[in-house]
């Protein structure tokens, strides 16, 4: 009498919501529209506060006005890190782990592939900002996995796909456990203890796979999900906050490493303030107050915003190289940014669906097969 007693108390006190919304079977068009600022965050960062040595001078000297907002554009990574882990969560539901790996391989792989390839060849022809990379190396990148093998990226962006595939690694425990309420606030709660000793113990292995300077941004995109799908309650708050709370401390760390990229100071304060904005701005979403924008430009937009990011930082600067002397430095910014975009609307349409549209087939193909097996046996 006492244990089922006991269980019956736990549950009360654990008590799991009833969704209070169906998810979508499309998109969140207020995701899609700050996936956009986000990627033109990264896009004028590298453009115009970056130290890429594109310019014949600094961003300051260049750039009066414009470089130092433009200074915090790296910061649209965190926020990039932030709806995904909303969109991973809110995608993988109901899934199983083989339909979510195909649906990750998927969704990454064909436009970057494209992007490598056109990189390496760009930067090849035109080696006038970065030297060319090793035909080796360019076989490794096309891998995703070149960052832990020590390989020199093709693009310096690269880096926040290893990132990302560590993050969807660690999600698919939980995908093939099955996705529930409980099993998910678990998840968050594990993951940001875990990583918070693994910054204490000083491991290498434990901080490459619980990411303890990046993990705060996905396990509140998380929990900004449950929110969206249960609606908010105090521990779903508790966990944003702590994450918040810890993120903005790593986040000063961020910072001090970008301002080494960029070769100049600027104040902190705006980071912090940036990061409180993007919280603000996922709460929004997470508690349906967008829920009335829904223009379908920014589905469009928040489409073109992975290949945009994956092909705008080197051969955008080869592009700076060759014309700042002929182009006004003001036009030649803002024809570059159009310019990228539009080769991220024909890489979309032309390269990146149809590729996708083969791949997830023979990724379903070869899963149904597996299944099919393990029936056999």
């Amino acid at each position: 009498m006492q244990s089922s007693a006991t269980v019956q108390e736990r549950q009360q006190e654990l008590p799991v919501p009833r969704p209070t919304r169906i998810a979508p079977k499309g998109r969140l068009a207020a995701l899609d529209g700050l996936r956009l600022l986000a990627a033109l965050m990264v896009v004028l960062y590298h453009y115009v506060a970056f130290n890429s040595g594109a310019w014949s001078a600094a961003s300051e000297v260049l750039f009066p006005k414009a470089y130092l907002p433009t200074s915090y554009g790296w910061l649209g990574v965190q926020l990039f890190f932030l709806i995904s882990g909303f969109v991973i969560c809110m995608s993988a539901w109901g899934r199983n782990v083989g339909d979510f790996a195909a649906s990750r391989v998927t969704r990454l792989y064909p436009a970057y592939w494209f992007a490598v390839l056109a990189t390496a060849l760009v930067v090849f022809l035109f080696p006038v900002v970065n030297d060319a990379p090793k035909l080796s190396d360019v076989a490794v990148n096309l891998t995703m996995f070149h960052e832990p093998m020590k390989v020199p990226a093709v693009d310096g962006v690269y880096w926040t796909l290893w990132v990302e595939l560590r993050f969807y690694l660690l999600f698919a425990l939980i995908v093939w456990k099955g996705l529930t309420y409980r099993r998910t606030v678990g998840f968050c709660v594990v993951w940001g203890v875990a990583a918070a000793i693994a910054v204490a113990v000083d491991v290498e292995l434990l901080n490459v796979v619980l990411l303890p300077g990046d993990c705060w941004y996905f396990i509140a995109g998380i929990a900004f999900y449950l929110m969206y799908r249960y609606g908010p309650n105090l521990v779903l708050w508790t966990i944003v906050g702590a994450c918040f709370l810890a993120g903005q401390h790593f986040l000063l760390d961020a910072h001090e490493h970008a301002e080494r990229y960029m070769g100049h100071k600027v104040p902190q304060w705006p980071t912090i303030m940036l990061l409180a904005l993007f919280f603000a701005a996922i709460a929004a979403v997470a508690l349906g107050w967008t829920s009335r924008i829904n223009w379908r430009w920014l589905s469009t937009a928040g489409a073109l915003t992975y290949p945009l990011y994956l092909l705008h930082e080197r051969m955008g600067w080869v592009v700076i190289k060759h014309f700042e002397g002929d182009v006004p430095r003001y036009v030649l910014v803002p024809a570059l940014v159009a310019a990228m975009l539009a080769a991220s609307w024909f890489l979309h349409r032309l390269w990146e669906r149809p590729v996708a549209r083969l791949v997830k087939r023979g990724m379903n193909r070869a899963l149904a097969e597996v299944r099919a097996g393990r029936e056999r046996v």
